[in-house]
């Protein structure tokens, strides 16, 4: 018997945490940088130009920190399951020394924000492991091991590692950290309002133009003139960097339940090879939340992710006695086809709009680092890591994961124009969601818990692939691009910035 699933997905940060009240832009504004997007990378980056001498205005289109960075395991780390031998044989010593290096920065300066901040954030120092259950992915390991002492990172190889069952070997990493983001940014975003700076919610932009100066336009037609531009929207609401086609959109599931603090494995662990979970935990009022994530995959690439959330739950129940899951919850982030970031400059002829995007499910040392480096970038400092992460680099367009993944985009586009020919709304239960075709066109329906029939315009706002119902999430998900929509059509996610048409 699987332990007890929560019905209604709800993030742990999110939950426990207040919800915050900053108002929506209703008049035109001018500051000297102007930053899309209330998360990780943007809040942060706003409180380094600030502390600087600049003028910002963060432009949230929700609430702060309920996007990726309110859905995230919340693991600051520079190792990152497996990717040091990979960097080696791929873009050598250097270029991978510089990778570990500012993924390292990145841990420090979080700590010492939380420090001359004094925020409270349940911020902890913790060894982190990637680990192999079996055998046969022991090799990997070792070589990771190798690969990141030889670029200096405190790597060792363990075999033992606090979890209640066996494992073949690990890397370990000492001295990374782990903290509650939503406190750490709902904090930070409070110091970022006044003196010429602001915070602005339920703020969604619509498009960037011209570049001296810079004009970010909202929904409601008001502007926002500026003199630099970040965006630090995971996925990039602007299409001119073609990042929907450098990287691809990874959905991932978390769930949480309270464990007895005797049980607590004392790390961050991530498993390497097929099927593999992510643990750590999480302290809240005395009490401890085991977070166990895994099951991640492609964007709109399965309509059953219902199931995700059980095979975690039967997961937990086996290994840590879990009877009860407390939350549950998804996120997703972009995937980029070298492993590194993108953060820079929009396009080679951009001079002052940047964007900080293809994090690849490591997102928080990322999005430190980007954030350093993007207010290096604009307040004209040299950083070391500017070259390595240049968002308009050559990219390997024409490699194995590329192709896979554009591919699968074309199979997509023209495949799925052909759902719902068969399917009728009489068909659709209670919480369930199908594409149908009416007078030649596809719509995307779905019935809510009361009965009601929802229908909206199939055709993702994005770049005009067919949107995929997420069971689980109750939600229209573009397999092409990685957009998601409510079912009344609502914009969850980028790189859509337009609702669902309305049926």
């Amino acid at each position: 018997m699987t332990s007890h699933i929560p019905e209604v997905s709800q993030s742990f940060w999110i939950d426990s945490t207040l919800e915050s009240q900053y108002p929506p832009l209703t008049q035109d504004i001018s500051v000297d940088v102007a930053i899309v997007g209330a998360g990780l990378v943007g809040v942060v980056v706003a409180k380094l130009l600030k502390q600087a001498g600049k003028t910002v205005a963060v432009l949230e289109a929700d609430q702060v920190a309920t996007g990726v960075s309110g859905h995230t395991t919340a693991k600051v780390t520079s190792l990152h399951q497996l990717i040091y031998a990979d960097l080696l044989k791929n873009i050598g010593q250097e270029k991978a020394r510089l990778y570990g290096e500012s993924n390292q920065a990145a841990i420090e300066k979080l700590a010492n924000l939380v420090k001359s901040e004094q925020i409270d954030c349940d911020f902890e120092r913790k060894n982190t492991f990637s680990f192999a259950r079996f055998i046969e992915n022991l090799d990997q390991v070792k070589a990771e091991v190798e690969a990141a002492v030889q670029l200096g990172l405190p790597a060792s190889f363990v075999q033992e590692i606090g979890l209640p069952f066996e494992i073949a070997g690990a890397v370990k990493f000492e001295n990374q950290a782990q903290f509650h983001p939503r406190k750490f940014i709902l904090n930070l975003a409070a110091k970022i309002q006044g003196e010429g700076s602001f915070v602005f919610e339920q703020t969604r932009v619509q498009k960037v133009t011209g570049e001296q100066p810079c004009r970010v336009t909202v929904a409601n037609g008001c502007t926002v003139t500026a003199g630099d531009v970040i965006v630090a929207t995971n996925a990039p609401i602007l299409d001119q960097g073609l990042f929907f086609a450098k990287a691809y959109a990874k959905r991932s599931y978390l769930i949480g339940a309270w464990i007895d603090p005797a049980q607590d494995p004392q790390g961050m662990f991530i498993g390497v090879g097929k099927d593999y979970h992510s643990i750590r935990t999480a302290p809240h009022q005395d009490k401890t939340l085991l977070l166990i994530g895994g099951g991640g995959h492609k964007v709109g690439g399965i309509s059953n992710t219902e199931e995700k959330f059980e095979k975690l739950a039967q997961y937990a129940q086996t290994y840590f006695g879990v009877e009860e899951v407390a939350y549950r919850w998804s996120t997703q982030d972009l995937v980029s086809f070298d492993q590194l970031p993108y953060i820079g400059k929009l396009t080679p002829m951009s001079n002052h709009t940047y964007v900080a995007t293809g994090f690849s499910l490591w997102g928080m040392s990322k999005s430190i680092m980007a954030a350093m480096l993007l207010s290096d970038l604009i307040l004209g400092i040299e950083n070391p890591w500017a070259d390595l992460y240049d968002a308009t680099r050559p990219t390997p367009f024409i490699s194995k994961e590329s192709l896979k993944q554009n591919l699968d985009v074309g199979v997509h586009w023209v495949g799925d124009r052909l759902k719902g020919i068969t399917e009728s709304a009489d068909q659709i239960g209670m919480g369930e969601g199908k594409v149908i075709m009416a007078k030649g066109k596809q719509i995307a329906a779905s019935r809510d818990d009361q009965g009601v029939l929802h229908q909206v315009s199939a055709v993702c706002s994005h770049l005009g692939c067919i949107v995929a119902w997420n069971n689980a999430e109750k939600s229209w998900d573009c397999p092409c691009h990685g957009a998601r929509f409510a079912p009344q059509g609502q914009v969850l996610h980028a790189p859509a910035t337009q609702n669902l048409e309305p049926i």
